[in-house]
Parts: structure tokens; sequence; C-alpha cells
């Protein structure tokens, strides 16, 4: 078969100038090629990172929940699986805030609160007015230093 009957691609170079062009293209397709395979690894990885992350926030929400079920267990007519709730960040005004002491009292109380705050990410200033304010706590730098270690 003769090279005038192959398509323009296929044809051998005539020139080295000609090669060189041809070799810069292929060079450039590989590498828009492997860049995208790359983006696309990229993203499955940071998906595949949310969907962990995720999982094991449920599991930790979970196994406090079990803690604190051993700790203090629920009162007889309380709804199965546990009988705490989420912390969620609120923002609230001291004179509206209902006791957190009327709701679970005592340190297992306390330190549970401080525990599920520190995994939600509150800061050591904001768990500390919490415990000040809900369970009557002047001085909540034993727990905060077994939660989240010495003040340093």
């Amino acid at each position: 078969m003769s090279s005038e009957k192959l398509p323009p691609e296929r044809r051998p170079p005539a020139s080295a100038a000609e090669a060189a062009q041809r070799l810069a293209r292929i060079v450039d397709a590989a590498e828009q090629a492997a860049a995208g395979v790359i983006d696309d690894a990229e993203r499955q990885a940071q998906r595949q990172l949310e969907e962990a992350r995720d999982r094991a926030d449920r599991t930790i929400a979970e196994r406090l929940r079990e803690l604190a079920d051993e700790l203090d267990p629920p009162a007889t007519g309380e709804r199965p699986g546990g009988h705490l709730k989420s912390v969620e960040p609120v923002v609230e005004r001291e004179d509206d805030v209902e006791p957190l002491a009327s709701r679970r009292s005592g340190s297992a109380g306390a330190r549970l609160l401080a525990t599920q705050m520190a995994v939600s990410g509150s800061d050591r200033s904001e768990i500390e007015e919490r415990l000040r304010i809900g369970f009557d706590i002047e001085d909540a730098g034993e727990i905060l230093d077994a939660i989240l270690g010495p003040e340093g």
C-alpha cells in the first residue's frame, strides 16, 4: 500500500519539522487526557472522603447516644433509641434559656453536652458558657480538660 492512499495523519512525515509537529500534537492530546483522568480521580476521591466523614459523624453521634444512655438510662416512656438530641448551634438570649439542668442533671450530663459540642465544632469558650448557664458550673476547667485536653 502506498503512502498516498493513507489518510494524512497516518502518512509518514515528509520532514523532521512535520514529524515534530505530529509528535507535539500527540503529546498535547496525551497530556489533556491525563489531566481529565486526574480531575475525575480527584472529584471521586473528594466525594468518597465526604461520604466517609458523614458516616464517621453518624457513627460517633450514635456511639455518644449509646454511652449517654448507659450513664443515664432513659426514663420509662421515653422514645426507644435514646433520649438525647443532637447539639445544634443556637443563639439564645440568657433570659430565654431553659436551664439544661432541668432537662439533664449531674456531671454525666455536663460531660456529655461538652463532648457533643466539641464533636460538632464548638470552641472551649462556647462549651464553658453553656455549662455555666445550663448546669450552674462556675469552673468547667476539669470537664473541658478531660474532653479537649489541657488548655495550652
